[in-house]
């Protein structure tokens, strides 16, 4: 029987258009033309200007010779070149690919080969990497300087100026709306701890989508005001660049994440949102008091990354700020899990909301499936908080694959599922909560020990200003926890102290045996780098008791 439903409706220019961000900077430049749309020391632009120097890029870049599917890579901090260029680069037809600012040369050449990237745009603060970069490149890139006046340092080292370069392009360029969702728009790289790192590839679908997402899962009204504190080359800004411009809202760019300017911009600018890695809130929340300004009105942070400490989460609530805790990765176009709140926990004292708070959550509505479960099997585990499993995603926000590397793409896809390598528990209400990545579980006596439950109770030291746990080999028990501790300005305290308040916060097989003093090294977004933990445990030796 033929379904009346199938027969002679189909697809046409009026009733089905390919979804792509690019949408929402037309619609933000034509409603709302003269809103602000980039802060900028004293720069300021409206939706218009931003909208027209975008088109100016995509043009100059056409007229350079770029052509579509062809890569644009940026080395850039947050500032609004980076901005533009999360839509210039899409409107005609080009991937984008945001390096991370903090990589070595070495790392950088690999990206530009392993990515051909054609252009690249740069900032002067990075010139002696991207130096060392390009003299190791044989088909090097067309290099475009951005000379940030923010910024007084550096070599220019460029064949164009990136203010000259756009100067040369269209403010009216016809750009043409991608002819498929599943076209490929940026090129992220993943840190790469061990071997090099691996090209994650998004589509124009999963961008529209995730944008969405963002301001779903966090009740984003119309026009934010929106402080640049995470690295826009960091998941494409967890996609927050297409956010904004949905909704019409102001970008604050920040070169350089401090606690005074952060304060000091929602003061001056009336920040409502901003984003960042529990390292980044902690630096607020302990911020000294010649950095602080007061807050006149409750400031939304959204954090993801390693769990927030409920420490942390509550101390930042105790200062006026609201946190939402959300969960992804780089392959999930950031961000794609929620600790969604119920407006029943309010009344809970804050010390239980932050526990809340603290845990990974349930999916966003724009991604179609989330679970734990067996990484074998892919059973579903016990929804009983405690059996351990695997969290795996499927849905259109998951990436389209890793660049020129199948085998990777098809492990990672086994069984129609994301393998998001991240262990967790299953809670009665659906909630996720992580409780290690699978290589920094602890095995002690046969037991599993979470990393982070531990780091949990010791960021509640009073003295503790950030606690890292990996696993130490141990004579008698295989592994056993060691603690590496940074303590807060003008505090003082030794391993027994941080050993016996361990002792009086959780079973004693999960007490650290062995505490590290000093500062712990951290990625660029702010993660703590456990693989460097490990090793310095493992080069501690072999602990006994006797």
């Amino acid at each position: 029987m033929t379904n009346p439903f199938e027969t002679d409706l189909d697809k046409n220019a009026a009733n089905f258009r390919t979804l792509t961000p690019l949408s929402f900077i037309e619609r933000a430049a034509s409603v709302f033309p003269d809103r602000t749309a980039v802060i900028h020391g004293e720069i300021r632009r409206s939706w218009s200007e931003t909208y027209a120097r975008c088109q100016r890029l995509a043009s100059a870049l056409t007229r350079h010779g770029l052509e579509k599917g062809e890569t644009v890579a940026a080395m850039l901090p947050n500032v609004p070149a980076m901005i533009e260029a999360h839509f210039g680069v899409m409107m005609m037809g080009g991937v984008l690919n945001a390096i991370n600012v903090r990589l070595d040369a070495d790392a950088v050449a690999f990206i530009l080969e392993h990515g051909e990237a054609k252009v690249l745009l740069t900032d002067r603060e990075f010139s002696e990497t991207i130096a060392g970069a390009l003299a190791q490149i044989e088909n090097k890139p067309f290099v475009i300087d951005v000379d940030d006046p923010v910024y007084d340092g550096g070599e220019l080292l460029g064949q164009a100026e990136y203010e000259e370069f756009i100067a040369g392009g269209d403010p009216d360029f016809a750009w043409d709306w991608p002819s498929d969702e599943w076209n490929s728009c940026s090129l992220n790289y993943t840190s790469g701890t061990t071997g090099n790192p691996k090209g994650v590839v998004y589509h124009h679908r999963g961008a529209f989508l995730n944008s969405i997402g963002n301001m779903m899962v966090w009740a984003m009204p119309p026009h934010p005001i929106y402080l640049w504190t995470l690295p826009l080359f960091h998941c494409n800004g967890w996609c927050f660049p297409w956010t904004v411009a949905a909704l019409a809202g102001t970008n604050v760019c920040l070169r350089r994440v401090e606690a005074a300017p952060i304060f000091e911009a929602i003061e001056k600018h009336g920040i409502t949102h901003f984003c960042g890695a529990p390292i980044v809130l902690n630096m607020i929340a302990n911020a000294p008091e010649q950095a602080r300004r007061p807050l006149s009105h409750t400031v939304q942070a959204m954090t993801a990354g390693a769990a927030p400490p409920a420490a942390v989460i509550e101390a930042m609530e105790s200062q006026g700020f609201s946190v939402t805790h959300v969960y992804g990765l780089t392959e999930t176009y950031g961000p794609s899990v929620v600790s969604a709140w119920h407006p029943e926990w309010d009344g809970k004292p804050i010390a239980d909301r932050a526990a809340l708070k603290a845990r990974q959550g349930v999916r966003y509505n724009v991604l179609e499936a989330l679970m734990v479960a067996d990484p074998e099997t892919l059973q579903p585990v016990p929804k009983d908080g405690e059996t351990m499993g695997e969290i795996f995603f499927r849905g259109n926000v998951v990436m389209k694959g890793y660049l020129k590397n199948p085998a990777a793409t098809d492990e990672a896809f086994a069984d129609g599922w994301f393998h998001s390598g991240d262990l967790g528990v299953w809670h009665e209400d659906g909630y996720v909560e992580i409780k290690d990545r699978s290589k920094d579980i602890i095995i002690s006596g046969g037991e599993n020990i979470s990393s982070i439950e531990v780091e949990g109770i010791l960021y509640r030291h009073p003295k503790v200003l950030e606690a890292a746990v990996a696993a130490r080999p141990d004579s008698k028990w295989g592994e056993s926890p060691c603690a590496f501790v940074t303590l807060k300005d003008g505090a003082d305290a030794d391993e027994a102290e941080i050993i016996e308040f361990c002792r009086d916060s959780m079973a004693r097989f999960k007490v650290p045996r062995t505490v590290i003093f000093g500062p712990l090294p951290k990625t660029s977004t702010g993660k703590i780098q456990k693989f460097i933990l490990r090793e310095r445990a493992k080069e501690l030796g072999e602990r006994s008791d006797a």
